[in-house]
């Protein structure tokens, strides 16, 4: 049944990340360069600590973090990685290239720019910062963009260093490269959104794509992400990081509303039944003896590896609370897992709910229940008992939790579903504190006529620059929502009054795409390629209907010069007499005289 998003009080905000194309990183002078050419040059070990704020507070997810033990290995190239990355060297003045670009974002959405801009340390001990912070500047505050019938309230742009890279997490030890931190970041947060899932992506879209049209910003997979804050009447607000895709935001949402409806249906049940939290202990049993002849290979695994089997009582969550979905393929007993999972080195669970399950058998079942004097548990297996002590604590938490509906926490998206799964609590207020090797920095009137150059022409402007072209409105909607929306434009004006504008906008919007669609790798295809096709169609060497044939050739041997190809399929543009002698001849070759009749053959023959 579908979700009535008014009625649930759905409140959305949008945190949207761009990487800017510029000269140099954030706070050094090194390129902003993501390589993935060669192996690193160097690798640093470390480990980090949270500290507590100039309130003499430390941050709940930094704790949350560094309970991990996770020790960090950084990997950089001698020749775009430097000791600013290495937090061996204070940073330097922000770049005055990715500041105007800010700015510029800031006048586009109509926000009020602070006299002077403070850099600030945000607390990130996750250890894709070396050194545990991340820097930010508030660039402007209170603005409002205006996207066709959507009013966007915008309540902060933000110009920040983007992290390092992941590359691989091994047990306790996770690898990052060095060359994506320090990137410029645009951080673009919105205030309160209350529009349906499918207008969400379509506003996310619209700023991520306003800030590209300066020229400014990266292109490419990683270069703009989204981070989704959802939450309902009744439930609490949770930020959900990294949404990889545009087009994953409505079931990102639309799931996590779910989740939140059945997290409140699960407190109703738990309240209803009288559970109390005080029934919740850390109060396990090992029940290793019970499975030394198992037949799960989940357990036999673990107990051949000298490890062992407890259980955890949850009393009155029997009768399908463990095994009640709260989104997709995921119950209540994942949202249990999840944090047993990211708090220690265990894969996960099981719950009586799922059982007999996994090996495990009924008469095995019923010896835990008996030893425990419950019929609702949770079994964890494993070789360490810290992980065992702690997962133990992480899951009555977890469970306490659930008497009061909805946590506050942070999840990621589980790509490609939109399902999302548990990372850390919720940040507080603590994390953020000035950065005290960096002066303040004034924004003067001279900077400001810099930026302004940079404001591109709005959205709403350009569509109907298309639709004066000739193009259908649709047409020019897909020309905004397409990577090549600036080599679109730059073609037209190329081919000004030579080539349609609708023939350039559908061979690069919908040509390319179908071609790829059947398979066609059109990858090679480069600028040069599209201005020497389009310059055959503006002097009459061939029809339109021959573009898509000579994109396949090209995908095959995209340094065959166009002509070449050209005759060697026979795609020339026949002359009034060529075309004539065929039409003579394949009527009389086919004995037809219905006009309409032939014209079918001749339109397959000739193609246009």
């Amino acid at each position: 049944m579908p979700i009535d998003y008014r009625a649930v009080g759905l409140k959305v905000g949008l945190e949207i990340h761009v990487q800017l194309n510029t000269g140099r990183k954030l706070f050094c002078n090194c390129p902003p360069i993501v390589r993935n050419d060669e192996p690193p040059h160097f690798r640093v070990v470390r480990r980090l600590r949270p500290s507590m704020s100039e309130l003499g507070e430390v941050d709940p997810a930094a704790i949350w973090e560094f309970r991990k033990h996770r020790t960090f290995v950084y990997e950089g190239y001698y020749d775009t990685t430097c000791l600013v990355e290495l937090d061996e060297e204070p940073p330097h003045d922000p770049d005055p290239e990715s500041l105007e670009v800010a700015l510029a974002v800031a006048m586009m959405f109509n926000a009020k720019i602070f006299d002077e801009v403070y850099v600030m340390r945000k607390t990130v001990i996750d250890g894709s910062n070396t050194s545990g912070f991340q820097r930010t500047m508030l660039i402007a505050h209170d603005g409002l963009a205006k996207f066709f019938d959507y009013k966007v309230p915008i309540q902060t742009i933000a110009l920040e260093e983007d992290a390092a890279r992941k590359i691989e997490e091994r047990g306790d030890m996770v690898v990052y490269r060095l060359d994506r931190l320090g990137i410029p970041l645009i951080e673009i947060s919105t205030g309160v959104l209350t529009y349906n899932p499918q207008e969400v992506m379509e506003v996310a879209y619209y700023i991520g794509h306003s800030i590209k049209m300066t020229g400014k910003a990266k292109r490419g997979l990683g270069t703009v992400r989204q981070d989704v804050n959802v939450s309902i009447e009744g439930g609490a607000k949770t930020e959900i990081k990294g949404v990889p895709d545009l087009s994953l935001i409505p079931k990102v949402i639309e799931y996590e509303v779910q989740r939140q409806l059945n997290l409140l249906v699960i407190r109703d049940e738990l309240i209803k039944r009288g559970v109390k939290e005080e029934w919740f202990v850390k109060d396990f049993v090992d029940v290793t003896d019970i499975f030394s002849s198992t037949k799960s290979n989940l357990i036999r695994k673990v107990l051949d590896g000298g490890g062992k089997v407890i259980a955890i009582k949850t009393p009155g969550l029997r009768g399908g609370i463990l095994g009640k979905e709260v989104q997709p393929n995921r119950r209540f007993g994942t949202e249990l897992a999840d944090r047993v999972r990211v708090w220690t080195s265990l894969s996960g669970l099981i719950h009586s709910d799922e059982l007999p399950g996994y090996g495990i058998t009924a008469e095995e079942v019923s010896k835990v229940s008996s030893r425990l004097g419950v019929d609702s548990f949770i079994l964890l297996a494993g070789t360490n008992d810290k992980d065992l002590n702690d997962a133990v604590d992480v899951i009555i938490d977890r469970i306490k939790e659930a008497l009061h509906g909805v946590p506050e926490e942070t999840r990621a998206a589980n790509p490609p579903d939109g399902t999302t799964k548990f990372m850390r609590p919720r940040p507080g207020a603590a994390r953020m504190y000035p950065e005290t090797d960096l002066r303040p920095i004034r924004v003067t009137p001279e900077m400001i006529e810099k930026a302004k150059l940079l404001i591109p022409e709005p959205i709403e402007s350009r569509v109907s620059r298309y639709v004066s072209y000739g193009m259908s409105r649709e047409l020019a909607m897909q020309v905004i929502r397409s990577p090549y929306y600036d080599l679109i434009d730059y073609l037209i004006e190329e081919f000004q009054g030579k080539v349609s504008a609708t023939l350039i906008a559908n061979t690069l919007v919908n040509t390319l795409k179908s071609l790829q669609r059947d398979g066609v790798d059109i990858s090679f295809i480069t600028e040069e390629h599209l201005k020497s096709l389009f310059n055959v169609l503006a002097i009459n060497t061939i029809t339109k209907e021959a573009v898509p044939d000579i994109i396949k050739a090209w995908s095959k041997e995209p340094n065959k010069d166009i002509n070449t190809i050209i005759k060697e399929l026979g795609l020339s543009r026949m002359s009034y007499e060529e075309v004539k002698k065929v039409v003579f001849e394949r009527a009389k070759e086919l004995n037809i005289k219905d006009k309409d009749k032939l014209l079918k053959v001749l339109m397959k023959d000739l193609r246009g």
